[in-house]
């Protein structure tokens, strides 16, 4: 066999499963169609990442957060509230901090151009991975989970793991069929600087057409998920800069000074889709291969991680039980961990936005009044932060501290 697991997808969720592996002692042979070198361009383009505290336990305990703790930004709290554009949040709102629950963060902001390169240095660096670039897979079959890259030889693995996003090929070729929706909803991402601090201050106003999120990033800067309508996101996107930050201004606020851009504007339609199954004959999927949801949590990486995290305990365990890696009983493992934790996830999310993204005067009173008793009632407010940071119920060995 050319490695135990054979990985489809070299995004972030590709090599981060393949380290993961590693650390229980399982090859990989990470595969994506895309050249080397769209991964290795280190410049600033706004994109960045949220990660849970429970993930950042994970890339701590692979090694990998001492190289990325000087470029992270801490998030020491999160402030959830009512608004609309021009008028300010609602004085009825939920706030969490990461001292109520005896941490120094609830999560960490990293930026995509040192997550990146990261994650494939150390997947250079590890023996038990082999990482390819630029090859495209154009079939696969259970029997020993082989793929065929283009005209060359079948490669072979005891496992097929689909990293390969929502829209990958390796489900589709393993049967798997999708349930799911469209929200009518694109989120406008970007990145700003402005004048004041953040102060490690997370950031959701629901607005009526959807969630403006402001993350704190180092430095007096922010990552900016800014949810509309489709048909309004369209023309927004189409406008100059300036324009741009002119509608974004009021809905952002002043609280934090005036506003500039830093790095490019990106797009992305909103959706919910769950794979039918999270496993077939020698296959298993993991990240947006498996699930996506809708952004107004932050959770989307989040899930994939923890995805990664349970797939490596699961599979190392019955490694060490001297079991095949790729059985069906070992995949029903994962399965049963996974799958109704990222639906339960999905439901959730979507129950929010449609609750959220409305702007009908008793809906709004009653989930301000809702928002505001939280805060007022520490035991479940504790609850609801530990949630949030990623470090509630049944953790894979990898996400504990």
């Amino acid at each position: 066999m050319n490695a135990d697991a054979l990985i489809v997808g070299g995004g972030l969720t590709g090599p981060l499963t393949a380290l993961a592996l590693s650390r229980a002692g399982i090859t990989s042979l990470v595969l994506d169609a895309r050249p080397r070198a769209d991964f290795d361009d280190a410049a600033f383009d706004g994109r960045s990442y949220a990660m849970a505290l429970g993930s950042v336990r994970l890339m701590r305990n692979l090694g990998l957060w001492d190289g990325l703790a000087a470029d992270a930004q801490p998030i020491i709290g999160i402030r959830a509230s009512d608004g609309r554009a021009g008028e300010g949040a609602s004085p009825l709102h939920l706030a969490f901090d990461a001292a109520e629950i005896g941490e120094p963060f609830m999560g960490q902001m990293v930026e995509d151009r040192h997550l990146r390169p990261a994650l494939l240095a150390a997947c250079d660096a590890d023996p038990r991975v082999e990482m390819r670039f630029g090859v495209t897979v154009t079939d696969q079959t259970a029997e020993g989970a082989t793929v065929r890259v283009q005209a060359d030889e079948p490669l072979t693995g005891r496992i097929l793991l689909g990293c390969d996003g929502r829209i990958g090929g390796t489900a589709k070729r393993a049967g798997i069929g999708r349930t799911g929706k469209g929200y009518g909803q694109t989120a406008l991402v970007c990145a700003v600087e402005h004048d004041l601090p953040h102060g490690g201050i997370a950031h959701q106003f629901f607005m009526p057409p959807g969630p403006l999120a402001i993350l704190p990033l180092t430095g007096n800067r922010s990552s900016v998920v800014w949810t509309e309508t489709d048909a309004n996101a369209s023309d927004l996107n189409a406008l100059p800069d300036a324009e741009y930050l002119d509608i974004l201004r009021p809905r952002f606020g002043s609280f934090l000074g005036d506003l500039r851009l830093a790095g490019g504007r990106y797009t992305y339609p909103l959706a919910l889709s769950l794979a039918n199954s999270f496993t077939a004959d020698r296959v298993a999927l993991v990240g947006d291969a498996a699930h996506g949801i809708h952004p107004i949590a932050g959770q989307g990486l989040n899930l994939g991680i923890r995805d990664v995290a349970a797939l490596a305990d699961v599979l190392g365990r019955a490694r060490a039980r001297g079991e095949d890696i790729g059985a069906a009983d070992v995949l029903a493992r994962y399965q049963r961990w996974r799958r109704f934790d990222t639906s339960m996830m999905g439901f959730a999310t979507d129950a929010v936005n449609r609750l959220f993204s409305n702007d009908n005067p008793i809906l709004r009173l009653g989930r301000d009044l809702g928002m505001g008793a939280i805060s007022a009632m520490p035991p479940v407010r504790r609850r609801f932060i530990r949630e949030a940071a990623g470090i509630s119920g049944d953790l894979p060995e990898l996400m504990q501290g």
